[in-house]
Parts: C-alpha cells; sequence; structure tokens
C-alpha cells in the first residue's frame, strides 16, 4: 500500500510517496516560499502594470504577488483582500511573483506539505531524526540528485530533464527500435512528471518516428500514464509533442536548482539532525552553506534545540 514518508525538518518540510520500494512523489516545501497556496490576506496595490488588468500587490505580513483581475475602478495605493492562486517560482537570477486574485473570503492560511499530503487519504508516516532513515532507505538522495542533474534512466534509454522559464524539456536518448523507445520514454516522462512536481508547460522531444500510427500510439501511452488533468499536443513529424499541467508551485528541479545553496545547507542540517548523541560540535561545511548558516540564525538555533548542542560550521583551510 502506497504511504507518505514526512519530514519536518529544518528550514524545510518534505515528503515522499512510497509504494513497494519506489518513490513515486517526492516533495520539499523550503520556508522561505513566501504566501501558499489558497492564503487570503489583506494587501495593497502597489502599481498597476498592464493598464485595467494586472497590477502587483504588497501582501500584508510579507511577501508581493501579481493581482488579476483588477477590480473595476481601483487605484494605486488602495487595499483590498486577495488569494493566492500560484505560488512564487523560483528561477536564477530572479524569481516569478506569487498570482493572486480579489477575494472575499475570510482571511485564511494556505494549506502547508503536511496538510495536503494528508488530504490525499494515503497514510501519512511522520519520520524523527532518532529512527531510522526511512527516506533514505527508499532512495530520498537518488531522487535529489535525479531533480538536481535531470538526468533520468530507464529501461532502455534516458532522459535529461532541463526545466527553462518558459518550459520544462525532456530530451529522449537511447537505442533499439525507435517506437518501443519511444513508448517506454513516454511512460518514464509521465513517472518523472508526477514524481518532481512539474507543471505548466513541458516539452518532450522523442526520436522522430515514421508513420502517423507510431506517432499517435506514444501519444496514447502518455494519455495512458499521466493522470488527469492535463491538455497535449499531437506528436509531430520531429517528435516533439508538448504538455500543459496546471502550475501552482514549483517543481521540485525548480527549487532545487534556482536555491543549490539552501538545498545543501538543509541537507546537511539533516545530515547533522541524525548524527546519534552526543552530537558534535564543529563541523565541516563548504564555503556557501557556512555563509548561509550565519544569516540563518534560526536555522541554527533550531538545530542547537534538536541536537542540545550549540553547533560551530567551519570550512576547511587550503
Amino acid at each position: 500500500m502506497a504511504e507518505w514518508l514526512y519530514e519536518a525538518g529544518i528550514g524545510e518540510a518534505r515528503a515522499a510517496l512510497v509504494e513497494g520500494d519506489t518513490i513515486t512523489m517526492a516533495r520539499i516545501e523550503p520556508d522561505t516560499i513566501g504566501p501558499l497556496v489558497g492564503t487570503v490576506a489583506l494587501a495593497r496595490l502597489a502599481d498597476i502594470t498592464i493598464k485595467g488588468r494586472e497590477g502587483r500587490v504588497t501582501i500584508e505580513g510579507g511577501g508581493e504577488a501579481l493581482l488579476s483581475p483588477l477590480p473595476a475602478g481601483i487605484t494605486q495605493g488602495a487595499r483590498l483582500s486577495v488569494e493566492i492562486i500560484r505560488e512564487a517560482i523560483p528561477e536564477p537570477g530572479r524569481a516569478k511573483l506569487a498570482r493572486c486574485a480579489p477575494s472575499d473570503s475570510p482571511p485564511a492560511t494556505g494549506s502547508d506539505l503536511l496538510t495536503r499530503i494528508t488530504a490525499t487519504g494515503h497514510p501519512v508516516r511522520q519520520c524523527r531524526a532518532h529512527e531510522g532513515d526511512h527516506l533514505e532507505a527508499a532512495g530520498w538522495s537518488e531522487i535529489l540528485e535525479e531533480a538536481s542533474s535531470g538526468e533520468i534512466g530507464f529501461a532502455g534509454g534516458a532522459l535529461r530533464m532541463t526545466p527553462a522559464p518558459a518550459m520544462t524539456l525532456f530530451d529522449v536518448d537511447g537505442s533499439g527500435p525507435l517506437e518501443p523507445l519511444a513508448i517506454a520514454a513516454a511512460h518514464a516522462v509521465a513517472a518523472a512528471i508526477l514524481r518532481h512536481d512539474i507543471g505548466g508547460s513541458i516539452g518532450i522531444d522523442f526520436p522522430t518516428l515514421a508513420g502517423k500510427a507510431a506517432r499517435q500510439a506514444v501519444a496514447a501511452a502518455i494519455d495512458a500514464a499521466l493522470p488527469l488533468p492535463f491538455e497535449r499536443t499531437a506528436m509531430n513529424g520531429f517528435g516533439f509533442l508538448q504538455i500543459v499541467r496546471p502550475r501552482t508551485r514549483a517543481s521540485l528541479p525548480e527549487r532545487l536548482r534556482a536555491d543549490s545553496a539552501g538545498a545543501e545547507a538543509r541537507a546537511v542540517l539533516r545530515m547533522i539532525e541524525r548524527i546519534p548523541p552526543p552530537a558534535p560540535r564543529h563541523h565541516i561545511v563548504s564555503r556557501r552553506v557556512a555563509d548561509l548558516l550565519t544569516l540563518r540564525s534560526d536555522w541554527r538555533e533550531e538545530l542547537a534545540r534538536r541536537t542540545g548542542v550549540e553547533p560551530i560550521f567551519e570550512t576547511r583551510q587550503k
């Protein structure tokens, strides 16, 4: 039976849906993402970015979002209630602001990761640092490496996954007869989309297939393997197929790649937290992790609370 493994980590919550001995969904929710989907809060219209259609608001409690549609007659500086419909999307160099819409609902906080996985109906096992490492036993590190590198293997071939601002791209490579390779790749892509929570536009570059029937068979494999809702194009003569799925938050690859230092630091904290007592005080880390942990006193304090030892982070001297 499928089961969620959940950890309330330092700086992030993490969860994996495990079926048998395989992680079919992996989720990370950092503490830096801002208002969650479903949050209803007061906001102030900071400026109008597209006249009559869109504006930028500052949200009480912190954060900014793009507001659409604009209420009729609203002016810059006006206050209104808004609901977050898409969280901020991290990107290298800049981030896409969250998106919101006017709301008449009472103030509310959006559902966090634990609430969302509990609502799926699958049992949730809350994992503790003093227990065996259930996430790692299920392949957690391999999933994170897959998300960071984009290299995904499957029987007979491999995928290269590349998140880009406009879409996430999958390139299919392999040997052997092209139609079986493409059909196997379609199942592998569908599994990767679910595993890494990929939404928005998704492009797949399959091998070029001769004949309409072969291309339709690959499209049918996508339909069979990927749950609704989504829309897709037909595969064109060059082997390209596009999928569009709802996108309310960042994918796992986007989270890890846009803030690789933060991801590394949180992984280090997870490792330290799991060291059996007595916990060491001194820890050798990379320069960028040391610099980040210097800024995040809340992370250091939480680690000290959990381990009972005030940590000191050092970098190796050359």
